[in-house]
């Protein structure tokens, strides 16, 4: 038997050449026993091997059980193994997490943990390297290692210390672990296929023999096969950024780095078997499995109250306050079976731990709205962590926390994008950065990045990379029409470095290029957390990331907060606090009036610029035809205009079907309780796990793996694989085969974009929120809008235009009257007016505009005094004077621009600024030719970009407009009389 302890993945960035799952199943393929997955200082893919080994392990299973009942060969064989390796399907590779560490002043060694408490060793070594260094880099020194003795075992590879040039230089790292790791370390032998290896391994096992430590042997592959010696090439070559022909040395000399079975690690170590067999003995020691990390998330109790009972009040207290009138009977059943089923689980401190973290937003008046798979319960409704009431829609709680499929709740929370932030150090401060850290996002090479970076890797020009690019979609959707795309971009076809280069491409399509930060997942334990997994400086100070992405963790059954920042919260709070100071109005998302038919017959005009959700030209082109008139209708309208809807064939059934162009049906009672709401059409991702269990009889497992299948923007979408299986189902409970086809065809339009329809009821109170401010209050809505940029689809110039088109007097940006954002103002008719604010001139900073509205006073004079007061530099008054903010002391554009160019820095102050008689310097006015409306306007758009003076196209009507008489000819010529 044979186990391979050195492991080199995709995941040790730009190093290994095949992805963690392929390793798993050339491992099962080859019949290893155990693989030991040792990235380069870090264990970020150690969770996608685990992932295939529990694959493997599932198909192994139902492959004994199928040969038992049938008494011949299995089922078709799992992706990445070959039909001649069908007997060695029999048995699983165990999975071994391990890490190399690479040291500043020692030779790497292998780190292999022996059970739970080794591994938290591990990631406290490799948390104190990647804290000491920026986001990226680990800075390990050999005494990391030495300080966490205990269970770990330890695989040294012989190699020149760093800075030193001997070969016997690990001889002293040798003698240093001994003391620390007696009996635990190990000498790694690996061949380097130079002709001289049996030479080498003579002299290692020698050396290492008198110093007492046992030598083991390693492919140290770094691809699973060799196939992926060019794509190891350009991916070394990426790293080190030269091209693959200057290389020399430090590529490949062949295709040997790669995984052994039992039979070639035995012909390659010939004389040294012992090697091989010890490290499989080794292997036998090794326990330790990512299922036992056992998480723990922080209790959230209280002194006087478990968390069961705290939650239980908190719920309670919450009803009173949703529910002044009382609650009805349903709703309190519903939240005593949410309740029952949430401490049937345990689940009590994670929704306690989202309303402690929607409490502290609320203390500090930051808007915040809950969504995802369970936020849309009773529970979170009377915790605040959403405003949706649980009555909306057909969600079941059962759906989101469920017993049978044991997997945890998914709350994702919005909070205001300029002041997230507070937010996330408030986590930061109450649990530590040793509890809690975000999540990786694990950036993947894609379309224009791998074109760019293989490309330049295989020494293409810049041009030629450039015009790859342009037909990204054309090379990535139509696969094997190349040929075609390049000749229409000038590019020779048949050149063999092209092909290479497009063939490499492909390949590293969905290769890991470096790890990002999560957009707000937070991983919080009772414990600490770099006992779970490393912990890393992220790119922005303050903040800290764990190695594993979102997947990852729901693979280990790991909690997340979802901190999420929304600019749309920002503009409805900005709102409401305008309401509360102009109007002496309070609202909340949960207190604006209902069903507000107003609002509806605004959103039927498709007038919703600037609104939530509904203001792309998409959903304008749509809202006439869907023509809402209530919430409901909103939840719909922000689900379908989706990929997956439009790509299912969603949308025109269902708009012929509400406008009565299509009877609505059902093929069965059972799917018309499914799809009853949507007019018998699957709109959500709901719907479509429902008519999988419902319609073609799939278990609970089978739907949530076909929902997992569907996840939003997932990189490798399987969905199709469930195809067979749902038609088999439909057919046999009696399912037309054409009904069956067009099901599964919709569901399979999720497959690019699955929305769930708890999303869709959260988004449409913003929808609705949003659309309610705009149909009032348009004023306070466009001064909001504007003061939350950059967000949204339109440009200032659109939200200002939209303003006026809708009533409201909006004011140009005035060096007396404005403020650095833009404020409402009384419009001397008993309403308010929108006077744009500084921040509308581009390259004015925060900083700036804060000392120039501090020194006012009573007002500004002149171009010098604004220099003089507020001491800004002359290049930004020089900037104010361009956005003609000067004009209410009756200086025009021009004559403020030539008085700011005079201004000098250093120059005398006006006490000083006479001649040497005493007399002052009498400079003769400068007569400056007034700007016409057409330059001014442009002005106007240079500086601000946008304009009040006029449309620009106002200023060309007159030639827009053709005279009468060629108007004429030219309808007598479209009706062909001339």
């Amino acid at each position: 038997m044979f186990a391979e302890l050195s492991v080199t993945t995709n995941f040790s960035f730009l190093k290994g050449a095949s992805h963690p799952e392929e390793y798993m199943s050339r491992a099962a393929a080859l019949g290893i026993s155990a693989i030991a997955v040792a990235d380069e200082n870090s264990v970020a893919g150690i969770v996608r091997a685990h992932a295939r080994a529990r694959e493997i392990a599932r198909q192994v299973a139902e492959r004994h059980a199928w040969d038992a009942e049938h008494g011949q060969m299995g089922p078709p064989l799992p992706p990445g193994l070959h039909r001649g390796e069908s007997c060695l399907l029999y048995a699983t590779p165990r999975l071994l997490p391990a890490a190399r560490l690479v040291f500043t002043d020692a030779c790497p060694v292998t780190v292999l943990p022996e059970n739970r408490a080794g591994w938290a060793a591990l990631c406290r070594i490799l948390s104190a390297g990647r804290l000491r260094a920026e986001k990226g880099s680990c800075d390990l020194q050999l005494a990391d290692l030495m300080k966490r003795a205990g269970d770990l075992q330890l695989i040294l590879w012989p190699q020149p210390l760093p800075g030193q040039t001997g070969a016997d230089g690990w001889v002293q790292t040798a003698q240093q672990l001994t003391r620390c790791f007696a009996g635990k370390l190990h000498i790694g032998l690996s061949p380097a296929y130079d002709g001289r290896d049996s030479a080498r391994f003579a002299t290692l096992t020698q050396r290492a023999a008198r110093l007492g430590l046992p030598a083991l042997a390693s492919a140290a592959p770094l691809m699973h096969h060799g196939s992926r010696r060019k794509l190891a090439d350009v991916v070394t070559a990426i790293r080190l950024r030269r091209k693959v022909d200057d290389l020399g040395r430090d590529a490949l000399p062949n295709a040997e780095a790669r995984m052994r079975s039992e039979a070639g690690m035995r012909r390659l170590f010939a004389g040294f078997e012992d090697a091989v067999d010890r490290a499989y003995a080794l292997s036998q020691r090794l326990n330790f499995s990512l299922d036992e990390l056992r998480y723990e998330y922080p209790l959230e109790g209280t002194e006087t109250e478990t968390p069961t009972e705290r939650l239980r009040r908190l719920a309670c207290e919450g009803l009173d306050w949703r529910y002044p009138a009382g609650a009805p009977d349903k709703v309190h059943r519903l939240l005593e079976h949410e309740l029952a089923l949430i401490g049937k689980l345990k689940y009590e401190p994670y929704f306690l731990t989202v309303r402690d973290i929607v409490a502290f937003a609320r203390s500090r008046d930051i808007l915040c709205q809950g969504r995802g798979s369970a936020a849309n319960s009773v529970v979170c409704f009377c915790l605040g962590v959403t405003s949706v009431s649980p009555e909306i829609g057909t969600m079941v709680f059962e759906r989101f926390v469920s017993e049978a499929r044991d997997e945890p709740p998914d709350i994702d929370v919005d909070f205001e994008h300029e002041r997230r932030e507070e937010v996330i150090q408030h986590i930061y401060e109450r649990y530590g950065r040793h509890r809690a850290g975000l999540c990786a996002t694990v950036v993947h090479y894609r379309g224009k990045r791998a074109i760019r970076e293989v490309g330049r890797a295989m020494g293409l020009t810049e041009d030629t990379i450039s015009a790859l690019s342009s037909q990204l979609w054309g090379f990535f959707s139509t696969k094997g029409i190349e040929a075609e795309r390049m000749a229409e971009i000038g590019l020779d076809a048949s050149d063999r470095r092209l092909q290479q280069t497009l063939a490499l491409v492909y390949e590293i399509n969905g290769f890991p290029r470096h790890l990002s930060q999560h957009v707000g997942g937070f991983v919080i334990t009772e414990g600490r957390l770099d006992e779970l997994v490393p912990v890393e400086n992220a790119t922005m100070e303050g903040r800290t990331v764990i190695c594993w992405d979102k997947d990852d963790i729901e693979t280990l059954g790991i909690l997340k907060v979802d901190v999420l920042s929304l600019g749309m919260l920002t503009c409805i709070r900005k709102s409401f606090d305008l309401l509360k100071t102009h109007y002496r109005l309070s609202h909340s998302l949960a207190s604006l009036p209902p069903e507000d038919p107003v609002v509806y017959d605004m959103l039927c005009r498709a007038d919703s610029i600037g609104v939530f959700q509904v203001e792309s030209r998409a959903q304008m082109n749509f809202l006439p035809r869907m023509r809402p008139r209530c919430f409901y209708d909103l939840v719909i309208e922000v689900a379908i205009i989706r990929p997956g809807p439009i790509q299912g064939d969603m949308v025109h059934p269902y708009i012929r079907r509400r406008n009565g162009e299509e009877e609505v049906s059902f093929p069965s009672d059972e799917l018309g309780e499914v799809l009853g709401k949507t007019l018998g059409v699957p709109l959500f991702q709901e719907q479509a796990m429902q008519i999988a269990i419902v319609g073609a009889g799939f278990t609970p497992d089978q739907a949530d793996r076909l929902r997992r299948s569907l996840a939003t923007f997932k990189k490798h979408g399987n969905v199709s694989e469930f195809r067979a299986l749902f038609l088999r189902g439909m057919k046999r409970k009696g399912y037309d085969m054409a009904f069956a086809e067009r099901c599964f065809s919709q569901i399979e339009g999720f497959g690019s974009y699955g929305f769930p329809e708890s999303h869709a009821a959260s988004f449409a109170l913003l929808v609705y929120a949003s659309s309610w401010l705009k149909c009032h209050y348009p004023a306070v809505f466009a001064c909001a809008l504007l003061n939350s940029q950059p967000m949204g689809f339109y440009a200032p110039a659109q939200i200002v235009r939209d303003a006026r088109e809708h009533g409201v007097e909006v004011r140009p940006v005035c060096i007396n009257a404005s403020f650095g954002d833009n404020t409402l103002e009384q419009d001397g008719q008993g309403g308010f007016a929108l006077r744009l604010g500084f921040r509308q001139i581009k390259g004015l900073s925060e900083e700036d505009t804060g000392w120039l509205t501090a020194a006012r006073g009573n007002g500004y004079r002149s171009v010098r005094d604004v220099w003089r007061r507020a001491g800004l530099a002359p290049g930004v008054v020089a900037r104010l004077a361009e956005a003609d903010v000067f004009a209410v002391l009756g200086l025009p554009r021009r004559e403020a621009l030539w008085e700011a160019k005079a201004l000098v820095p250093g120059a005398p102050l006006p006490l000083f600024a006479d001649d040497m008689d005493g007399e002052a310097i009498d400079e003769p006015a400068a007569l400056l030719p007034e700007m016409t409306a057409g330059e001014e306007v442009v002005e106007d758009y240079v500086a601000m970009r946008l304009t009040l003076k006029a449309h620009p196209l106002a200023l060309l009507r007159d030639r827009l407009t053709p005279p009468a008489g060629r108007a004429d000819d030219r309808n007598n010529a479209a009706r062909g009389r001339i």
